[in-house]
């Protein structure tokens, strides 16, 4: 008889991951706070557009849905820098023209998925069920039920023992969690579990969603196939294009501060800083005042936590198990990694789930951290350094060893974005890159004044 998982979360990659086991034979059952996303049950202004990249698409390959995926993105093939003049300045992602990063709506990637998983008749998949808390032991979740199938309010009435009908106990062989930063399988674990190491830490920063529309023909109003930043030191906003015209922008803003979303209440105040800021993008946002007010102001937070298992009963998987900013467009890319790592550990060790999971976060912990670490460094990157001519000079001067050494030097942005080597190897390359280039630009100059010195001493 197969064994029963159940997953927490039917997010991308709780969608994800039920396909992926759905097709290794497991019984499945998949439990989501929200309701069908299919049903335009989507909540406006909670994130940033997601980029698709080599990781996550290989994760989709897998299973055959990559094409379909890709169908709804817009390739982006590199930054849109916008100074506070208006002036456009483009950067390349990687020498390659043809590598790109894709801009895809939450909804339809989440939409693909989850139908993925449904096409496994040993997965079901179960809306309006929030889970409360986790029986690591037993490997149950109790969860409860916020709507009935004929999708009208349940109604908590007493049953034997006072607790209300509408609260399920669902065991398996193992419950997984893929139910996002502030998972409730991870906390049933933080709470259990005394050897069990928690850290969170949050951007002095927040995110608010905001809206480029279609101009009046429908078309874009900007160059869609690129990632627009209006780089302001310790600021900044972003826009990612949409299948519709549109473009998803998103400032990323001190909380608090002499100038920040604490400090910036009137209509005038927040016009005031959007013209002297984004100047080229005012005339482009005819809703600004609105969306300002309406979409909520996010938070930005890193998790590390471990192990990410128990025994054999309980795992995590995604941001319940690593959280990271959203600068390196990473997250859901090692999301996804996370389920095909998973996948080939369970494929390992078919009999002995605990080795499989111990296995999954020994390959994964390492990298998923390193991720952490570099997706806080992109962040200074993007909003004080991508305006300066020097780092533009640093960026041409990565192609051209890229191109001059094909295999030999890799830029970090393309070993992260267009690869799969790990992150960590990722980084500690990298680093190793950049110690060779500077002393070797060193020892140039040091020859160029010797040179200097002998011919002018003669």
């Amino acid at each position: 008889m197969p064994a029963k998982f159940i997953l927490i979360g039917s997010g991308l990659a709780g969608g994800l991951l039920g396909a992926y086991l759905g097709r290794r034979g497991y019984d499945v059952d998949l439990y989501e706070r929200r309701a069908d996303p299919r049903e335009g049950n989507i909540v406006g202004g909670r994130s940033i557009n997601l980029a698709v990249s080599t990781r996550g698409i290989h994760a989709l390959e897998q299973l055959g849905i990559a094409d379909d995926v890709l169908r709804h993105a817009i390739p982006m093939r590199g930054r849109m820098i916008h100074d506070k003049s208006g002036t456009l300045h483009f950067a390349p992602y990687d020498v390659d023209p043809k590598k790109c990063i894709n801009s895809i709506g939450r909804a339809a990637l989440n939409t693909t998925v989850i139908e993925a998983a449904q096409r496994y008749p040993n997965v079901r998949v179960h809306f309006n069920h929030r889970c409360t808390d986790v029986d690591l032991d037993s490997a149950t979740a109790h969860l409860v039920a916020s709507f009935v199938d004929s999708g009208v309010p349940a109604t908590p009435k007493p049953s034997d023992g006072g607790s209300p009908t509408n609260v399920i106990h669902a065991r398996g062989d193992a419950v997984i969690g893929v139910d996002g930063a502030f998972s409730a399988v991870r906390q049933s674990m933080q709470t259990k579990l005394t050897a069990f190491e928690y850290d969170e830490s949050y951007l002095a920063h927040g995110y608010k969603e905001l809206t480029i529309p279609p101009g009046p023909d429908g078309s874009w109003q900007m160059e869609k196939n690129a990632l627009h930043i209006w780089p302001r030191r310790s600021f900044m906003m972003i826009a990612l294009p949409n299948p519709d015209g549109s473009f998803t922008c998103t400032l990323f803003w001190e909380f608090e501060g002499p100038r920040s979303f604490a400090t910036t209440k009137t209509d005038d105040e927040v016009c005031d800083f959007f013209r002297e800021e984004f100047p080229d993008a005012v005339p482009l946002m005819p809703a600004l005042l609105e969306d300002f007010r309406q979409n909520p102001t996010g938070s930005l937070v890193t998790i590390r936590c471990g192990p990410w298992f128990y025994k054999d009963k309980v795992a995590l998987v995604g941001d319940a198990a690593h959280a990271v900013v959203p600068f390196y467009g990473q997250g859901m890319n090692a999301a996804f990694e996370d389920c095909v790592v998973l996948d080939e550990c369970l494929e390992k060790f078919p009999e002995n789930h605990e080795r499989a999971f111990r296995e999954y976060f020994s390959r994964r912990k390492e990298n998923t951290d390193a991720l952490a670490d570099l997706a806080i460094g992109n962040f200074i990157e993007m909003r004080d350094k991508t305006a300066s001519k020097t780092f533009r000079a640093k960026k041409k001067l990565d192609h051209f060893l890229e191109a001059a050494l094909p295999g030999v030097y890799v830029p970090l942005y393309t070993m992260v974005t267009f690869t799969r080597i790990p992150y960590a190897t990722a980084a500690r390359r990298a680093r190793l890159q950049d110690r060779i280039v500077y002393a070797g630009f060193m020892a140039l100059i040091l020859l160029a004044v010797l040179l200097t010195f002998y011919f002018g001493a003669r």
